[in-house]
Formats: structure tokens, C-alpha cells, sequence
């Protein structure tokens, strides 16, 4: 199996915007000296670096028990998975199993479906959710460290009633699972009571470094995926952008180098590109990780995201001709898993017998190669990861290698990459005004401005 490539050809120039070869090997040393800080556990944040080692530590009794309670939810013959969780809690788990399945699995009638709740707050969402489950046979796994958060919070408390009350209390109790923390908080001791099935959260990793914890792994195994192929996928990368590997054939550290040189050249965005639609949620996990890590002290580049070629027919003109303040990341994804050659037409109507004989993917590349030609034209610098394809070992890969980035990539701008101070402004002033106790005297100040 082949490992992720890197190209930064194009994002390589003399021209001012670009990254200038001598600038970037400027980088060797500090990426270097950052990427050790990561496993030596030295930098900012340490605390919240279990991930970096994670593959390796990953035991075969762990996969065992994961990959049993996935075969025991499934032989319940359920229709729909229903996941609680908001973040970390969630991207994850939703990125890798739409990456892995099949474009209208919601139509040919693979079971289980796996839906997600908690991760928003609609009450739409959470009625037409309800009703469908109602003719449904299912269950349910909820995520979350501390049980409180409010979103997921309201979802299982409302989706929990009813299932007790479609099955009764006894059979509800087997069809829960619950990842939490391993001894305290309001979920771990609703699950000790209730004896769920518990995984544990582990402390020592963050909500959207946590795809390869059981956050992510139950999900994906309940899908019916393969957790060993995506776990040795990252224990592939994780090798390959070990301490050991220098700078020159160190992906990580290349890329982390890269967007903090686009960075200095004045690029704010970053917008990860995609030419396959089954990406488009790696990329919105893609962008809670780098926003989340970087975005703090008024620093970071702004994590964006577009799936080409429809976007090519609106966000297209923008990235082309707008203000040259952004550069793409584009995720390649070198063979399709279907063919489907174009056919000859006698009549030649749309004037495409030039690609008799010649399968889709061809085009799409070719779409994906002419694009890039064009923004670099454009002054868009383009950097390119190529994976081979899309299966759990390539996920695996690729999943290790931008959390890898990432953490180097937010030392460089000397912020802390594994805390999240921001995202609880928006939850004090949410309680405040839901007039949650002991929030009193907030409550107060935000009425009077309001």
C-alpha cells in the first residue's frame, strides 16, 4: 500500500505570495525542534498529546472488544445508529463512515444507517428525527466527557425516554452505549447506574484529535468498517512523521512549513479542496481541527473548504479572480473504486466523442489538474496530498497526517493547539439567558444590554 504524497510544486515561486524555496528551508530546524516537542511532551498544551502516540498503544484486546460490541449492536438487526455527540464527538465518526460508504447507501437500504444527534439544537431536526425512528428498529451511542454539554445533553435525554418507551427499560439499557470518562461526570454515573455498555474517553486527548479512540472507532465499527485498517493507516503515518524522519522526508513538518510561509506571505485562508463528494465531511472535520487548534489570540489561518467541480461553478470565480488573500490544499485521490467509461454517441449532439473510450475519473482529473493550473495562473498557491484511495488504511494515513500538522503547525504561531478557550463564550451567555442557576448576575448584564 502506498503512503500519502505531498506535492508543494505549486505552491513554489519566485513571485511575491508564494513560498520562496530559501524562506522554506528556513523551516527545517523549527519543525523539526516542534514536532520533537509534540512526543516529548514539552510544548503547550502537553497534557492533551495522547494522540500522538495513539496508534501505536492501540491494542489488539481494545479493537477485539470494540469490534464485539459493534457485532452485538448489529445482530440486534437495527436499521439506524443513532450517534450523540457535537465536535470532536462527531465529525469524526461522520467523516470517516461517509468517506467509506456508498453515495446513496440511504436509498439501496444498507443497514445499519448511522444519523447523528446532539449536534445541533433545531428543533426540527430533533421532531423529524423522532419520527422516523418511531417505525425503526434501533439504538444509540452517546459521547461526551462530562454528560452536561448542552446539545448532546437535550438529544439524549429526549431520545432516551424513547427508546425506554419502545422497548422497555431493561432492553433500552442493552441497545446504549455510552464513551465518557472513565470515573467521573453526570454520563459515567447515569452509566454505571443504568449498566450501559462504557468506553472511555481518554483524558489525555481532545475531542478532535479523538478519531481513533472510541469515539470515532464504535461508530465506524457499527457501520460496518474495518477499525484495524484505519488504525494501521495511522500507525503508517505516524511512523513516517516520527522524531526520526528529518524535515526533508517529513510530510508533517512540510506541510505545517508550508502554511506557515503561505502565512507570512499574507494568505489568511486556507481552503482544503476536494474532487470527490464522499470528502466533504473529512473536510468539515478538517476545519473544527485546524480552526479549533489555530484560531486563538487573534492568530490563524481561517480554515475554509470547497467540493470541486461544483464549486468550480460558484466559489470557482472568486478563488480566481477575488482579493489574493487565500491558498487550496487539495485532497487528490489517486484511484476510484468504480468505472464507468464514456460511450460513443452516432449523433455527437453535446460534441463529447472526443471521450469515447475513456472513464469518468480521467476527466476528473484532468478537471482537477486544468484548476490548479489555473489558480496558480491566478496567484493562488496550490499544495496537493495525494492519497491512493478511499479506504480505511488511506483514511487512517491521512487523518494522522493533518492532526500531526496541526499540532506543529499551532506552535509555529506560538498558540496553544490543544485547548479551546473561545467556544465557551457563546455557552455563558446561552445560559445566562436560559436563566440557568448560578448564572444570576450574567443573566442580569445580558437583559440590560438586550
Amino acid at each position: 500500500m502506498k503512503q500519502i504524497k505531498l506535492d508543494l510544486s505549486k505552491a513554489f515561486s519566485k513571485t511575491g505570495g508564494f513560498i520562496s524555496p530559501d524562506i522554506f528551508d528556513t523551516y527545517k530546524q523549527p519543525t523539526e525542534q516542534l514536532n520533537t516537542a509534540l512526543h516529548k511532551k514539552s510544548g503547550r498544551g502537553s497534557d492533551y498529546t495522547g494522540w500522538v502516540n495513539l496508534p501505536y498503544e492501540i491494542s489488539n484486546e481494545f479493537l477485539t472488544e470494540v469490534e464485539n460490541t459493534a457485532k452485538t449492536i448489529r445482530a440486534k438487526n437495527i436499521d439506524i445508529y443513532v450517534v450523540i455527540g457535537i465536535g470532536g464527538s462527531y465529525l469524526g465518526a461522520k467523516a470517516v463512515v461517509d468517506a467509506l460508504s456508498n453515495n446513496f447507501a440511504h436509498l439501496k437500504g444498507d443497514k445499519p444507517s448511522i444519523l447523528f444527534a446532539g449536534q445541533n439544537i433545531s428543533e426540527d431536526y430533533l421532531a423529524e428525527l423522532r419520527d422516523l425512528l418511531k417505525n425503526k428498529e434501533w439504538a444509540t451511542c452517546v459521547i461526551s466527557k462530562s454528560g452536561t454539554t448542552t446539545e448532546p445533553a437535550l438529544a439524549f435525554r429526549i431520545l432516551k425516554q424513547d427508546l425506554e418507551e419502545k422497548y422497555g427499560k431493561a432492553e433500552a439499557q442493552s441497545r446504549i452505549c455510552a464513551v465518557t470518562d472513565a470515573s467521573k461526570g453526570a454520563l459515567k454515573t447515569l452509566a454505571n447506574e443504568e449498566n450501559y455498555k462504557t468506553f472511555v474517553i481518554p483524558d489525555n486527548v481532545g475531542g478532535r484529535y479523538s478519531v481513533l479512540t472510541p469515539v470515532g472507532l464504535i461508530p465506524i465499527a457499527v457501520a460496518g468498517f474495518n477499525i484495524r485498517a484505519l488504525v494501521n493507516g495511522a500507525k503508517e503515518m505516524a511512523s513516517a512523521t516520527n522524531t526520526s524522519v528529518p524535515f526533508e522526508k517529513n510530510i508533517a513538518c512540510q506541510y505545517a512549513a508550508a502554511r506557515h510561509a503561505l502565512y507570512t506571505e499574507g494568505k489568511k485562508i486556507e481552503i482544503l479542496v476536494n474532487y470527490q463528494p464522499k470528502l466533504h465531511y473529512i473536510a468539515e472535520w478538517w476545519k473544527q481541527l485546524y480552526g479549533e487548534s489555530e484560531g486563538k489570540d487573534g492568530k490563524g489561518l481561517f480554515p475554509a473548504s470547497v467540493d470541486f467541480s461544483s464549486d468550480l461553478h460558484s466559489m470557482g470565480q472568486y478563488i480566481q479572480e477575488g482579493e489574493r488573500l487565500l491558498f487550496e490544499t487539495v485532497i487528490s485521490v489517486e484511484k476510484p473504486d468504480n468505472k464507468v467509461l464514456i460511450p460513443e454517441d452516432t449523433d455527437n449532439l453535446d460534441k463529447l466523442n472526443f471521450l469515447a473510450g475513456k472513464n469518468i475519473d480521467y476527466v476528473n482529473k484532468m478537471a482537477e489538474l486544468g484548476t490548479q493550473i489555473a489558480h496558480v495562473d491566478g496567484d493562488v498557491p496550490n499544495i496537493k496530498v495525494e492519497i491512493e484511495r478511499l479506504d480505511e488504511y488511506n483514511l487512517g494515513q491521512l487523518i494522522y497526517f493533518f492532526e500531526k500538522a496541526c499540532g506543529i503547525s499551532g506552535y509555529l504561531i506560538n498558540v496553544n493547539p490543544f485547548d479551546q478557550p473561545g467556544v465557551e463564550a457563546y455557552k455563558k451567555n446561552m445560559f445566562a439567558l436560559l436563566e440557568k442557576p448560578g448564572f444570576e448576575n450574567e443573566t442580569k448584564m445580558l437583559k440590560d444590554r438586550i
